[in-house]
């Protein structure tokens, strides 16, 4: 199977970095001046197209004029597809057989591939969920490190021209649905980089942990264990009230707070959905946490400055929704309104320091999943079903 892999004309001309999944913060806020219409078959809008082998559902990272993706590439035939739409199946796809786990770094002006590296080839321990691939974690790279993470395939850092500088091997990390466990959906929670530090959440069937990595050596500076099921979101590092930095990561039995330098959990609560895919979100004061499945679907504003057990400490809640939350994207903050689509369509907007919702519409006719995360730039919202 081939991805294309497009870039829109204008928006090479954006001037910041995207270096880890949904940009810096993870908000999905962009530069530029992107089109509003484009065809990939007839090429009207596309700068240019490249075919990339495999299947990977990570998301691309740019830094200066590179662009960095991942993928699974089958070492014989064509492999499986994906099976897309609204749908309720929760059986893994049978095996694959073995797999080349790549990273790829693509010119951003001309899209010719530099340069290409396996990770590893190996048959992939854990299954993968039918609309899921075995190369789900988006890149993160701070300009001097490229970080790819496959999961139950390991953890590797690269310089920026593909070195291999370090590389873990994290064990099996099987992040299938807690109350079925044969049904295996194989791991997306990408890693993060931040102040020279490798970030990994990993919300498994056992073992869960949080955990940073020193950039340059590959280190390990601290593992926290978590309490929790399987979870599918990327952890986020946001500003605490008091000018330190903490760690902020989605779950069902664990929504938490964690102190960047040690990895000492700050604040904690139980979330309402449980099976938490979308990553934490900030704004100014607020982090803004939301998830769907099962007994809920909430959305939280937490304040920044969050101590303990926040089932005791309802003041530390600065709004919530019980009935709006995201189950498959994260949404999107842009300009004090966070935007949360449902899969089915169903987008919710509200005024992040009230929590007021401002307004409420159906895109597309019902019928079409709506599972990836929204981006804006120039003052536009960009959905996909």
């Amino acid at each position: 199977m081939l991805i294309p892999f497009l870039l829109l004309s204008a928006a090479a001309a954006a001037d910041n970095n995207w270096p880890q999944f949904r940009g810096l913060d993870a908000n999905g806020a962009g530069t530029g001046a992107p089109p509003l219409e484009w065809n990939g078959e007839s090429g009207k809008n596309v700068l240019w197209k490249t075919p990339i082998p495999g299947l990977g559902y990570s998301s691309p990272v740019i830094w200066g004029n590179r662009i960095y993706l991942t993928s699974a590439v089958p070492a014989s035939g064509s492999g499986a597809a994906v099976k897309l739409g609204l749908y309720g199946n929760i059986d893994p796809v049978p095996d694959e057989g073995k797999q080349d786990f790549n990273v790829y770094c693509l010119d951003r002006k001309t899209g010719k591939v530099l340069w290409t590296r396996t990770a590893t080839s190996s048959v992939p321990k854990i299954k993968r969920h039918p609309k899921s691939s075995h190369a789900n974690p988006t890149p993160a790279t701070d300009g001097k490190h490229l970080v790819a993470f496959f999961g139950s395939e390991g953890l590797y850092t690269y310089d920026m021209n593909g070195k291999l500088l370090w590389k873990k091997d994290l064990g099996t990390l099987d992040a299938g649905y807690f109350q079925v466990p044969t049904a295996q959906w194989g791991f997306a929670s990408s890693p993060i980089l931040r102040d020279g530090m490798v970030i990994v959440q990993a919300d498994v069937q056992k073992n869960s942990f949080l955990a940073a990595f020193d950039a340059a050596s590959g280190k390990e500076l601290w593992r926290t264990a978590r309490t929790d099921v399987p979870t599918f979101g990327t952890p986020a590092v946001v500003p605490s009230a008091d000018g330190s930095k903490q760690v902020v990561v989605n779950g069902w039995k664990e929504i938490a707070g964690y102190d960047v330098k040690s990895g000492k959990r700050i604040w904690h609560m139980q979330g309402t959905g449980d099976i938490p895919v979308p990553t934490p979100l900030y704004d100014n004061g607020l982090i803004i946490l939301t998830s769907a499945h099962g007994p809920g679907r909430p959305i939280y504003a937490i304040r920044n400055n969050a101590e303990g057990d926040l089932s005791k400490k309802p003041e530390a809640i600065a709004w919530k929704q019980e009935r709006s939350g995201n189950y498959m994207q994260t949404p999107l903050l842009n300009d004090g309104i966070g935007y949360f689509c449902l899969d089915n369509g169903v987008l919710s907007v509200f005024q992040l320091s009230t929590g007021e919702r401002l307004y409420q519409q159906r895109l597309g006719a019902g019928s079409s999943g709506f599972t990836s995360s929204a981006v804006a730039a120039a003052g536009t919202l960009y959905i996909t079903n």
